[in-house]
């Protein structure tokens, strides 16, 4: 990226298409506009022109002029509704990138510039960035919500908690010579602190609900090898995803299908036979298959009246068991399906829907969704149990109220931001 620079990029997908849209943002904003259309429409406002090349009438389409810094970078921009050919929209890309200093954008630019401008700090970048990846209403809700300041707003109340707190404490180094500052702290310090760290530790507690809206209810499909575990996959997601064999040892690899229940992402994993392994890449798909189980939000452990029975290894999430083959015999398990029939799959999906809606659906949309949103919090709020305890200590507990207070800077992005911005914008697509 190149400071100074206008840069240019049809936003508006893939041509041809009924409306092409293309945004302009940057120093040479007004000349393009100018250039192109003759003159410039009123602000904020769409405008009907026809775009032109010096003589030759490139097409005739809307056009949005947005001065900065009320725009979404913070700078000069515009916004071109065209007819969606894949020729206009060369030709205008064509006449606009001709320009010194005008170039195509890199992918999350504009984003990023309304970063550096000032008009979103980074949780609200990462919320956009979740909002244009949702695929379920949950993802949506939460998404939007992120973009929208919610997690922002909230950070900022507790930056100003601790500012009040910090200049309560450090009066008292600072002024206690005065005659009307006392050496102790008045009770209401310890109130307001400890009805932070509250809050702190209230949101940390959702991190959990919101990293499974954002990222999906992991399920695992366990068992012993040939319980038919990819079987119920293939129930389950309704297609021939998985290969399926009485031959143990077939499913070698972890396969991952996504499916939306009730507005909730559900990611059913697939995965080897748990067993001692007869050859390397086995044994292989038995450490991945024993990684997934690990890391699972529910476990599916199947059984089978064709299969010897055995345990589940542990796991932090969840265990059902589901006696599977079921039109071969009955299980002992309360859930009994067949894969072959489609007896007991409806029920099974009912639950797992009433499950993850349980786990990542209901009420407010949690705003914490990210590793980093929990480690930065849990930072702050173990800085925070440490004033608490050195209240009688005033430069030991301002320095961990400093220390808290840096914690939710670098959430939003005030400070140490760059690499992590490096990385957020490796996901956006080219035009936003």
């Amino acid at each position: 990226m190149r400071d100074g620079d206008t840069i240019v990029a049809l936003s508006s997908g893939s041509v041809p298409a009924g409306v092409a849209v293309i945004r302009l943002s940057g120093p040479a904003t007004r000349d393009l506009l100018l250039s192109l259309a003759g003159d410039l429409p009123p602000p904020r406002r769409l405008s009907m022109r026809t775009l032109r090349d010096g003589e030759e009438v490139l097409d005739r389409g809307l056009v949005a002029w947005f001065p900065g810094p009320r725009s979404f970078t913070g700078e000069d921009s515009a916004e071109l509704q065209l007819h969606g050919s894949p020729a206009v929209v060369r030709a205008i890309l064509r006449a606009l990138t001709s320009r010194a200093r005008v170039r195509l954008a890199e992918a999350g630019e504009f984003t990023r510039r309304a970063f550096e401008n000032g008009r979103l700090d980074l949780t609200a970048v990462e919320g956009l960035g979740d909002l244009i990846a949702a695929e379920t209403e949950n993802q949506r809700r939460q998404a939007l919500a992120r973009a929208a300041g919610g997690l922002s707003d909230r950070v900022a109340h507790w930056r100003s908690d601790l500012v009040h707190l910090r200049a309560e404490i450090e009066a008292r180094l600072d002024f206690s010579d005065e005659g009307d500052v006392g050496l102790d702290l008045p009770p209401r310090v310890a109130v307001s602190l400890e009805a932070l760290r509250a809050e702190l530790a209230e949101a940390l507690s959702n991190f959990g609900r919101g990293r499974i809206v954002r990222d999906g209810l992991r399920v695992a499909l366990a068992g012993p090898p040939n319980v038919g575990k990819s079987s119920l996959l293939n129930a389950l997601a309704r297609s021939e995803l998985a290969i399926v064999s009485d031959e143990p040892g077939t499913t070698r690899d972890v396969r991952e299908v996504a499916m939306d229940l009730g507005g909730q992402l559900v990611l059913l994993v697939d995965m080897a036979g748990l067993r001692q392994a007869e050859s390397k890449a086995e044994a292989e798909g038995v450490r991945r298959a024993e990684r997934e189980v690990a890391q699972a939000d529910l476990v599916l452990w199947l059984t089978a009246p064709d299969v010897p029975a055995q345990e589940p290894p542990a796991s932090p999430g969840e265990i059902w068991r589901i006696a599977s083959k079921s039109d071969l015999a009955r299980g002992e398990e309360a859930l009994a399906i067949s894969s072959r029939t489609g007896a007991g799959i409806g029920e099974l999906l009912e639950r797992l829907t009433a499950f993850a809606q349980t786990r990542g659906g209901g009420g407010e949309a949690p705003l914490l969704s990210r590793e980093r949103d929990r480690e930065a919090i849990a930072a702050a709020l173990e800085a925070l149990d440490g004033a608490a305890e050195a209240l009688g200590q005033a430069e030991v507990a301002a320095e961990l109220l400093r220390q808290a207070s840096h914690s939710l800077a670098r959430l939003i992005g005030a400070v140490d931001a760059e690499a992590v911005l490096d990385r957020l914008f490796l996901s956006f697509c080219i035009g936003k």
